[in-house]
């Protein structure tokens, strides 16, 4: 396994081994997040999204939490400068939601906070029976203010999102799954694997197909009617200049499986 620095682990796995893993690994501190872990998560996306050979990313955490947040000590500490915390985790947790490669957040333990809202940047939530979720910046004095006002009406509706947001109550995967925030519900020791198997579907699509679907879908759910399809045709004219898109026509007609290649 190779190391980004001690708090971020990155390891190569899949079939093939174009699946990026990103471990968070600051247990003590309950995998919240200072200046470090970001910068860090910033440079591990940041290098990944010029890996080629990389077709998804998981991001899955050591310990018993998957990110309990922002560190509250390291906020704490920065006084008047603390909106600099604000756009940093603005910043890395829009890499992520813009990323062309698709994201599978692996949730153990507590999704809390900043670490609910790094949840919600990532395509695909996947999470352990022990998870536990909430958006709670209201019962510190806070709001959310690293994505979560923006994305999570989007994902389980305005009336639900409201109603975490605003009472700051933590809740259950059960509930997650029930919300549709999360797509499955696993016990712990079958998370990582999870993750990775449904990774491994992901991966044997076209590269180039995927990461215009992402962007069609985004644009789509953000904007009107006519701009989603405006976007549905842009990414259809790519994707018809491509090599891919002859393989699995090809592939059809020979009853086999296409081996895409992302040109």
């Amino acid at each position: 396994m190779a190391e980004n620095n001690s708090l971020l682990l990155l390891d190569y796995v899949g079939e093939k081994s174009n699946i990026a893993l990103i471990t968070f690994n600051r247990q003590k501190a309950l995998n919240a997040f200072n200046d470090k872990m970001l910068d860090g998560l910033s440079s591990l996306l940041k290098s990944l999204k010029e890996n080629k050979t990389v077709r998804a990313i998981i991001l899955y955490a050591e310990g018993k939490s998957w990110s309990a947040g922002v560190d509250l000590k390291w906020t704490a500490s920065l006084g008047w400068r603390v909106m600099t915390v604000i756009r940093k985790g603005q910043k890395v947790f829009s890499q992520i939601a813009n990323h062309p490669t698709p994201v599978i957040a692996a949730i153990n333990g507590y999704a809390i906070g900043g670490g609910m809202e790094l949840a919600l940047s990532c395509d695909i939530r996947i999470a352990s029976d022990n998870a536990l979720f909430g958006l709670t910046e209201t019962t510190i004095g806070l709001n959310p203010g690293w994505g979560g006002t923006y994305h999570l009406p989007k994902v389980v509706g305005l009336s639900i999102a409201k109603d975490l947001i605003l009472t700051g109550r933590k809740f259950s995967a059960d509930e997650a799954l029930e919300m549709g925030l999360i797509i499955e519900k696993v016990p712990l020791e079958e998370l990582k694997a999870k993750a990775i198997e449904k990774a491994e579907v992901i991966v044997k699509n076209a590269p180039i197909g995927l990461r215009e679907a992402k962007k069609a879908i985004k644009k789509g759910l953000y904007s009107s009617l006519n701009s989603g399809y405006s976007a549905e045709r842009k990414g259809a004219r790519t994707c018809f200049r491509t090599k891919d898109i002859r393989e699995g026509i090809k592939a059809v007609f020979e009853k086999r499986k296409p081996e895409f290649k992302g040109e």
